[in-house]
């Protein structure tokens, strides 16, 4: 028995025999503080948090703000201890880079895609900080935050910071450097998809003609309800851009990241001053589901697409409803191109 040890741990039988306790101390010592360092996070949160805190009940959503729930559970866990271990602690930093919108844009399939580049390291569900949850401080929410290590970019998503009005100043207070995303994407489509979402939750709403005016008869478009509200993209940009320059924002065609994800990743890449390395090879589209999806997912050899709640197939609209909604978006879509110097191809 003891020569099979020696054997297995490369130890030569000659070797004096307080040498050799002294190896397997020194061995066991190692296995010891091994096991101590992969345990540490969760025997941590034992040892201080005693018994747990009740949980506290989500406040209600707000006008833009996706349902997290599905997000949470598909959502991966931070990086453990064993990893952490062997890659190095890290440090959780405040995000240098947040998608702050828009809802059905694609957001979610921007953040799956850019967690593939290994110097990017986000949260899978949405914080809500800047718009829910402020009042908990930036300790709270820099404790959401995945460990990086240098020059690796910490980044959340959040849709409805875009359409909340207090979220640029907030964001500006934490860093005024903070670099911003916008998914953008045709506002009526976006307005059809976010209908969709809510008729899946909510079989016995109103039709979607109906929502839209205020009166059918003279055509009065209902601006209040959020599905149009949030497709009047160039109103919320105005207010984003009384804290940062609009060169600090980058806009995203939701419309391309379905025909060319390659083509704007390497443009998000760029803006977040990364190397190239998300590229075609990536990619594959999913004829099925009608969009792209990765070959590799971050930490799986896999294949992976977006979940059964992303895709959904539209119900059928009135075709002079989807007019009229052009017509009304139309203005607000050209000063929205003026302002970003980009024409995304909606009328």
């Amino acid at each position: 028995m003891g020569q099979r040890l020696n054997r297995c741990l490369d130890v030569p039988v000659a070797l004096p025999p307080l040498r050799r306790r002294l190896l397997l101390l020194f061995i066991m010592l190692f296995l010891w503080l091994y096991m101590f360092y992969s345990c540490a996070g969760s025997c941590a949160g034992l040892a201080t948090r005693g018994s747990p805190a009740p949980p506290r009940a989500a406040p209600p959503l707000g006008p833009g703000e996706e349902s997290s729930l599905e997000e949470q559970r598909a959502a991966p866990d931070a990086a453990s201890p064993i990893s952490s271990f062997f890659n190095g602690s890290g440090t959780k930093r405040l995000p240098q880079a947040i998608i702050i919108g828009v809802k059905k844009g694609g957001t979610r399939a921007l953040l799956e895609f850019l967690r593939v580049h290994p110097d990017v390291r986000a949260v899978g569900a949405e914080p809500h900080f800047f718009d829910r949850n402020y009042e908990r401080g930036l300790a709270w929410y820099r404790d959401l935050m995945p460990r990086t290590l240098d020059g690796q970019i910490t980044m959340e998503k959040t849709p409805s910071y875009f359409v909340t009005k207090e979220a640029p100043a907030r964001i500006s207070s934490m860093s005024k450097g903070t670099k911003l995303i916008v998914v953008v994407r045709d506002p009526v489509t976006r307005a059809i998809s976010d209908y969709t979402q809510t008729l899946s939750k909510k079989p016995d709403i109103p039709t979607f003609e109906s929502l839209t005016f205020k009166n059918r008869t003279t055509g009065l478009i209902d601006t209040s309800w959020s599905a149009i509200q949030i497709g009047i993209y160039a109103k919320h940009l105005e207010n984003w851009l009384l804290y940062f320059p609009i060169g600090q924002i980058l806009f995203v065609s939701g419309e391309r990241l379905i025909s060319d994800p390659a083509g704007e990743l390497g443009r998000v890449q760029d803006f977040l001053g990364l190397k190239r390395i998300i590229t075609d090879k990536h990619f594959y589209f999913n004829k099925t589901k009608g969009f792209p999806c990765l070959k590799k997912a971050e930490g799986s050899s896999k294949p992976h697409c977006l979940g059964k709640t992303k895709g959904r197939t539209h119900p059928d609209i009135d075709q002079e409803v989807v007019q009229r909604l052009r017509d009304f978006y139309r203005p607000f879509n050209m000063k929205f191109y003026q302002m970003t110097g980009q024409d995304f191809g909606w009328d």
